[in-house]
């Protein structure tokens, strides 16, 4: 046998030296690998199987205009009537009576398009009961915003003396009055208004900065202005109240509760309808533009000097857009991440699908009759608001056309050749990355798969860009020298509606993974003499982590891939071969200058950087500009360390026994972030996920905060 070992051996350096055909790899993969095929669902199933259904077929609304849950836990629901009623009710299909939350209908103007059109809860209701109104008054024809605080010890009644007029606007006509209220992510009160109506916007408010008319503005809980608005400090009159402008008639907008985008269905005048995705300082085009048609333009201004709709319609299909919400329910799984508008004039009800920049799918789910609003229950459901005095609910059809639903378990999503060995699929990449986020000891292999010949949308230290279809995996276990033990492997789809998370459970014996349900899952077992609670996560808390804001994924982006790894061929830097293989939409050049996250276990590297690093897996895709936490932390590793707003800077919610303040250079002890690290409770961070305390992260972190000067 060692003879054999030897001829071989002799037989392989002969072969190398024979030529360049028997050369070392150059690179660790030497093409690109083919995605194989998978049953994953990228897109709305034609038909959606979605049904309306009388929500509470014991209740009667006149003309209702807006249904909204108060933001106290108590899952009650408000219907507003235009003709001034505001009422209160249980959520509950069953549900004989209301209780009159506020009635305007004796003080208000209402008539046509004039009354009772906008309401919105502040979002600390629950600790100051302040809820607005927007409605119409005459003497001289006006719009009035104003705030009311419910009743001492009645949670159910306003106190009617309780308003504060917080903005009134002269309105020359009695259309076009628009008037929805939303609270945005900021925390800031956005106000819908029209053109002031008539037709073809005879006073040009549309195109008018000193005009509030034509509007979505942007305001403090007080009525005054935030100091960030687009027209600020403006040189020619412009009312700095606006946020974005160009509108004939706004008619119901809402705020993507995942992504924070703001959506809006502007009313057309002779021939389009259109649906806008607004944007600060945006401009969108009316009354130069309808839709993407010429109106009045004498200018021969072109299109593309405004800002485009996401989606427009013709006259044919409806006359009057009603702008509705992105889905994020659980009901009607099909629905997840869509769109769903209506038009008042004709009934229909579609469902649309935007990648991000672009519209891709837009499906008719529904007719009814004269949807005048869309609302949102506490837990992201939708009902729409008719004027045939109802309100329906969508539901999915369970007669209806079966949906590409998630596959039931691991090894049917394809994504694995091999489950035992977890070898993946051809196409699937695996990557590694240089900082990892704690989960309690869980050791993680990751993979990538892009579809076809698609490409990743480069950048040196902000998120990648990922075509639809873009599949990434990651596998949990729990090392051990007796054997590891499976615990779960996470996926995050990229359809053409957005990015959606799921993970699969392992079975005990390691041998496959199950769907874990849409609310997710605990378990509790014994490790290694140790009992440990693993979470697995509901699907709506993968956005809490997969900030939208931050790119949503995580692991892919320049800092983290900078770095080797042991690839089929060769051990090669994970940038260099990616863009060997043509995974980018550019050629990256040579890659050794690219920035790299330092490994916050290595003792060799500057002990900033590591904790840097620490930090921004863990902690920076909440707290950084924009995102979902209020706290103004930016812990992204690229900014300065002033600019983080750490070292002494009061905390907003201070942990008791402490300095009161974020970090206090020098002493980790003193510093809330350091107390923070080693909690499990609600005062712990991370928020969610995790059972114990990172030991080797805490001890990093106070060792970089006891040596920052003072």
């Amino acid at each position: 046998m060692a003879t054999r070992h030897r001829i071989a051996g002799a037989a392989l350096a002969a072969l190398a030296a024979c030529g360049s055909s028997h050369r070392a790899p150059e690179f660790g993969l030497a093409t690109r690998p083919v995605l194989s095929a998978l049953p994953l669902p990228t897109g709305l199933p034609q038909p959606v199987p979605v049904q309306l259904q009388d929500a509470f077929p014991a209740l009667s609304f006149f003309r209702p205009i807006a249904l909204v849950a108060p933001p106290d836990g108590s899952d009650r629901l408000v219907v507003v009537e235009q003709s001034g009623a505001i009422r209160v009710f249980a959520n509950d299909p069953a549900t004989a009576g209301t209780t009159t939350l506020l009635d305007l209908s004796g003080t208000i103007q209402f008539g046509g398009e004039e009354g009772l059109l906008g309401f919105v809860f502040h979002p600390g209701f629950a600790q100051n009961g302040w809820f607005y109104v927007y409605y119409s008054m005459l003497g001289p024809r006006r719009s009035v915003l104003s705030r009311f605080t419910i009743s001492a010890g009645a949670p159910d009644v306003a106190d009617p003396g309780s308003e504060q007029i917080l903005l009134e606007i002269e309105q020359p006509f009695p259309n076009h009055n628009a008037g929805c209220l939303q609270f945005g992510p900021d925390g800031k009160l956005y106000v819908a208004l029209g053109d002031g109506g008539s037709g073809d916007d005879p006073l040009n408010h549309g195109q008018d900065l000193t005009t509030l008319l034509g509007s979505v503005l942007r305001l403090n809980d007080d009525g005054s202005v935030p100091n960030d608005n687009p027209f600020v400090g403006g040189s020619n009159g412009e009312r700095p109240e606006i946020w974005a402008y160009g509108l004939r008639n706004p008619w119901r907008m809402s705020f993507d509760r995942l992504t924070g985008d703001l959506w809006l269905g502007d009313v057309g005048q002779n021939a389009i309808e259109e649906v806008d995705r607004i944007v600060r300082g945006g401009n969108y085009g009316w009354r130069v533009y309808e839709g993407l048609r010429s109106n009045i333009n004498p200018q021969g201004l072109p299109a593309s000097a405004f800002v485009p709709p996401v989606h427009s319609y013709p006259h044919s299909d409806g006359t009057s857009v009603t702008g509705g919400y992105v889905y994020r329910g659980s009901a009607v799984p099909a629905l997840q991440g869509a769109y769903v508008y209506a038009d008042f004039g004709s009934g229909r009800v579609w469902a649309l699908a935007y990648d991000g920049s672009q519209a891709v799918q837009n499906v008719q789910i529904a007719q009814t009759v004269n949807p005048a609003s869309f609302g949102e229950d506490a837990d992201g459901e939708l009902y729409l608001c008719c004027f045939d005095d109802r309100i329906r609910k969508f539901v999915p059809d369970a007669a209806g056309p079966p949906v590409t639903a998630l596959p039931s378990t691991l090894s049917a999503t394809g994504l694995f050749a091999d489950l035992a060995t977890l070898t993946p699929t051809t196409g699937l990449i695996e990557y590694a990355v240089n900082a990892e986020l704690w989960s309690d000891g869980a050791e993680k292999r990751r993979w990538i798969g892009v579809p076809g010949s698609a490409q990743l949308g480069f950048s040196a230290d902000a998120a990648f860009t990922f075509p639809v279809g873009t599949v990434l995996v990651k596998h949990f276990e729990l090392p051990a020298a007796t054997g590891a033990r499976r615990l779960e492997t996470r996926v995050l789809l990229h359809q053409i509606s957005g990015w959606t998370g799921f993970t699969y459970r392992w079975n005990d014996a390691g041998t496959e993974a199950e769907l874990v349900p849409d609310g997710g899952a605990s378990t509790t077992f014994v490790f290694e003499g140790a009992t440990r609670t693993w979470d697995f996560p509901a699907r709506g808390q993968c956005s809490q982590c997969h900030a939208p804001s931050f790119g949503t994924v995580l692991g892919v982006r320049t800092g983290q891939l900078q770095r080797d790894f042991a690839f089929p061929l060769r051990t090669d830097n994970q940038l260099r071969v990616w863009n060997h293989i043509g995974l980018f939409t550019t050629d990256l050049g040579d890659t050794a200058a690219l920035p790299a996250w330092a490994d916050p276990s290595d003792a060799a590297a500057p002990l900033a950087a590591r904790a840097r690093a620490y930090l921004a897996a863990n902690c920076a895709n909440c707290h950084h500009p924009q995102g979902p936490t209020p706290v103004d932390l930016d812990l992204r590793p690229h900014v300065s360390t002033a600019a983080m707003r750490l070292f002494g800077v009061a905390a907003n919610n201070p942990l008791p026994g402490g300095s009161g303040l974020r970090a206090v250079a020098g002493q980790p002890w003193q510093s809330d972030l350091w107390q923070r690290l080693q909690r499990r409770d609600a005062a712990g961070m991370p928020p969610l996920g995790s059972h114990v305390v990172d030991a080797a992260g805490v001890a990093l972190i106070e060792a970089w905060i006891a040596a920052e000067s003072p």
